[in-house]
């Protein structure tokens, strides 16, 4: 999950659960805000694992170190009490008034816990029990970038800001309805780009949506009969039930990815169904065979309405809309040679569903090795996360690293 719509669920769960305040006010610094600030730098706090990628030269950080220590379960109560010092120490310093250690300690620790179980939900892979252990589970629930679940986070708390109190209320409305406006039509025109098209139709309804939310209540005063913090908890547990319906949506994806297995009669090693933009219905199915990655793609929504859809074997519905098939290289001495490197032994541990390539540029071999996780948007699908390794004739080293194109 993107570092920014963790920020966002932090300080959603400090409003919700905590009794937190706006971030931002003119009024001096409160014990509701210190309670959203903490809650939101807990939730924002696992990705400070990035820096140390930013001043090593190593490439292979990205497997072995990011999502392991700072996202462990295991090591997050002793991040939890670091935090909450640090907190105490700063807002006596300042003389700011704050909740107790113990409260801060918890209210850290229910931040760090959303951010690790929502990287959890993506297909990256999570560390959870490192140091002790350096598995990567992953859930394949939500994108990695989820527009919809960042709009059900954001949308409740500024509604809770536009309908706090009657003075100013419709410039307030109006204002956040013209940007969340403004909004969705930015996030269509990036999806449309990176190849995930949101329709017209969509995008008018949404707009219509967050007019009936911020304009109409505004114009009538309805907004400010709901409460502040009432905003929050009903947004918060409006997000948990998306997050409940990926868990189904991702069963009934799953399901297909298996029917299509069973219908072509393929030799699976392993399989999965992984979450795309922009909604639950889209999802991209892997399947490992010996020779190579099957990926098929599929509209869970085609069920509802009764369209595309094919009989299975058994004469259950198949959803299929498209399939592709990568296969692997046919074994030579130099793809047997990169197999023995260190760097290519790291990839093959931390890729889920991988694809062999090789070829020659002039006297130079080349093998490249992608994790089709991540060839799911672009027109060069097969290319994402690729890492290649050069070697002359003999067999010798000349470069490896991932591809940057």
């Amino acid at each position: 999950m993107d570092t920014i719509t963790h920020g966002i669920a932090g300080a959603l769960i400090g409003k919700a659960v905590f009794g937190g305040d706006d971030l931002v006010a003119f009024r001096p610094m409160t014990r509701g805000r210190v309670v959203t600030w903490a809650a939101m730098l807990g939730a924002i706090f696992p990705d400070s694992d990035i820096f140390r990628d930013m001043f090593s030269h190593d490439p292979m950080l990205i497997m072995t170190w990011h999502r392991s220590v700072t996202h462990s379960l295991v090591c997050m109560p002793l991040f939890a009490v670091v935090l909450a010092a640090l907190t105490r120490g700063i807002t006596r310093a300042l003389k700011w008034e704050a909740p107790s250690f113990a409260m801060l300690t918890l209210i850290y620790a229910v931040g760090i816990l959303s951010h690790i179980v929502l990287d959890l939900a993506t297909t990256f892979g999570t560390m959870i029990w490192s140091p002790l252990e350096w598995s990567r589970p992953a859930w394949d629930l939500l994108f990695i970038v989820d527009f919809t679940f960042s709009a059900l986070l954001l949308g409740p708390q500024l509604l809770a800001w536009v309908y706090r109190k009657p003075e100013n209320l419709k410039n307030r409305a109006s204002i956040v309805w013209s940007l969340a406006a403004l909004a969705t039509v930015g996030v269509t025109a990036i999806a449309q780009n990176v190849g995930a098209p949101i329709s017209a139709a969509t995008t008018v309804t949404i707009i219509a949506v967050l007019s009936i939310f911020f304009l109409l209540p505004a114009s009538r005063g309805m907004g400010l009969r709901v409460r502040y913090a009432t905003w929050n908890r009903v947004g918060l547990a409006v997000a948990c039930a998306y997050v409940g319906l990926t868990f189904f949506a991702h069963r009934a994806a799953l399901e297909q990815v298996r029917k299509f297995a069973s219908e072509f009669q393929l030799q699976v090693e392993s399989l999965g169904a992984l979450p795309l933009p922009p909604s639950l219905w889209h999802w991209d199915g892997l399947i490992n065979t010996p020779r190579g990655v099957y990926e098929v793609r599929f509209d869970l929504s085609d069920a509802l309405f009764g369209k595309s859809a094919t009989r299975a074997a058994g004469g259950s519905e198949l959803l299929a809309l498209e399939h592709r098939y990568y296969p692997d290289a046919a074994p030579n001495s130099y793809i047997e040679a990169a197999r023995r490197l260190p760097e290519v032994q790291k990839v093959f541990w931390f890729a889920r569903f991988p694809v062999t390539r090789f070829h020659k540029e002039g006297k130079e071999a080349v093998v490249e090795i992608s994790d089709m996780r991540f060839a799911q948007l672009g027109k060069d699908r097969a290319r994402a996360f690729t890492f290649a390794v050069r070697m002359d004739e003999a067999g010798s080293v000349i470069s490896q690293g991932w591809v940057r194109e």
